[in-house]
């Protein structure tokens, strides 16, 4: 099953222009500039990492993240997600708010082809739109790691599921960032309730797009193929 949610995360927030892209700067140093003017945004930037087990090949893996159109609509339900190019797509994300604060992000997602076994999916405009008081920057990257079974299940066990003889580990780590031009009187609030205000948002968007999707490719996969999720056993020691 899908492991524990790694919640390393880095959050930084600097005064910032709506459209702007996340700072490149590697500091876990946290700086909080309340925006000026109404033009003006405040950037969340946060990492987040996690991995997957899929109890099948890489090239059963491969095949069928590689026909993401048979499956990328139905596990994003009930986010909304709309076909707007040949890999890419509009995503409806849900409604969040804090503080007496709501948004209602709608973003573009590019899921680009593998690249020497890495898959990437990227933030895109989408055509038509314009995002209002928000901004979500969104580079997420996919690896495969091929795992013997028995480094997962105990023997008998793993004869018994008739898996295979390796299973495909895929971990993912995400870099987001979200800039928000607050109302003025959330402006006039501590520092710490901006920053918390943020740092829930960033957290609801990563459960909503990221985790759960995860975990609904990883069942749906295994239910195309007729593959039980199997409960991960104790690793036996050398």
């Amino acid at each position: 099953m899908h492991s524990q949610f790694a919640d390393n995360r880095r959050i930084e927030l600097q005064q910032a222009p709506l459209n702007a892209q996340p700072s490149s700067a590697n500091t876990d140093d946290l700086v909080v500039q309340t925006p000026s003017s109404a033009g003006e945004c405040t950037l969340f930037h946060s990492h987040f990492q996690d991995c997957m087990e899929m109890y099948a090949g890489t090239r059963q893996v491969s095949a069928y993240l590689d026909a993401h159109q048979d499956w990328f609509r139905r596990c994003a339900h009930p986010m909304k997600a709309e076909l707007i190019g040949c890999n890419s797509y509009a995503l409806l994300i849900g409604r969040f708010g804090a503080l007496g604060y709501e948004i209602e992000p709608k973003i573009g997602l590019e899921l680009l082809p593998q690249n020497q076994g890495i898959y990437r999916i990227r933030s895109i405009p989408i055509p038509d739109y314009a995002p209002v008081g928000y901004n979500v920057e969104f580079d997420a990257s996919q690896s495969f790691v091929e795992v013997p079974t028995r480094e997962y299940f105990q023997l008998k066990e793993a004869e018994s599921l008739q898996l295979p003889e390796a299973i495909t580990r895929i971990e993912w780590t995400l870099e987001l960032s979200v800039a928000l031009n607050f109302p003025k009187f959330i402006k006039k609030l501590p520092h710490s309730l901006i920053q918390s205000t943020g740092d829930r948002l960033l957290r609801q968007i990563v459960r909503q797009v990221s985790r759960r999707l995860t975990e609904k490719v990883q069942t749906d996969f295994h239910d195309s193929l007729g593959i039980p999720i199997p409960k991960r056993a104790k690793t036996r020691k050398a």
